[in-house]
């Protein structure tokens, strides 16, 4: 017989300039939290934790620009043991300002070092949440997406697929092409009513995307 799953939570947090989404996602019942891409407000995802009675279980980032990982070093420094998960092509980011593109905003920054590195394929399962790695470049050359593995479909997509949009091309090593069909072949394969949380904007579904969305439809 198979056993229930516990409900997810999922909270965001938007830090600014970017309007960047950070979540914070949980099972009910469980004090382990993942967090995703920790963005320019690390005190405002510390204090969310804190006031939750929620420990962070594993840091995940979908890329390595600078608005997606800005606020790992505080969330490690409040927490060391907790691991730091990215994309392996876009692992260097994380400690060149000019690759992470906060140097030329102006605002140069680093992360710490990743514990893991991710491939396509890799399940890796953190606080009772299992998720797939899927690669997704075209936004940043090591971009990926993290797909929970139970329930009617829920996709991290970073700076993908977003509500009428989809992510910029133009960055360095960005490949707009690529990042279209990228969102074909990984996100528009999941089932209509999949639940994607972008890293800008509202949620929005597969199923509104591919029949709205302007870049893909």
């Amino acid at each position: 017989m198979r056993t229930a799953v516990p409900s997810l939570q999922i909270h965001t947090i938007v830090s600014y300039p970017f309007e960047e989404n950070t979540y914070l996602a949980w099972r009910d019942g469980s004090s382990s939290a993942l967090v995703i891409d920790p963005g320019l407000d690390p005190e405002a995802i510390l204090t969310f934790l804190s006031e939750q009675g929620l420990t962070p279980a594993a840091i995940l980032c979908t890329h390595g620009h600078a608005d997606h990982i800005a606020g790992n070093g505080a969330v490690k420094a409040a927490y060391p043991d907790v691991p730091l998960l990215i994309g392996r092509g876009d692992a260097a980011m994380l400690s060149d300002p000019d690759l992470n593109l906060s140097g030329p905003f102006g605002f140069p920054l680093t992360s710490p070092p990743a514990d893991r590195l991710l491939d396509d394929g890799d399940v890796v399962e953190y606080g009772g949440i299992s998720i797939e790695v899927r690669d997704l470049p075209g936004h940043s050359p090591g971009h990926v997406v993290f797909l929970v593995r139970d329930g009617d479909g829920i996709a991290f997509g970073g700076d993908t697929l977003m509500r009428g949009a989809v992510g910029r091309g133009d960055f360095p090593g960005g490949d707009f092409a690529q990042l279209l069909a990228g969102i074909r072949n990984v996100l528009f394969t999941m089932p209509l009513g999949a639940v994607v949380y972008p890293g800008h904007g509202p949620v929005t579904t597969v199923g509104h995307e591919k029949a709205t969305n302007p870049f893909l439809t």
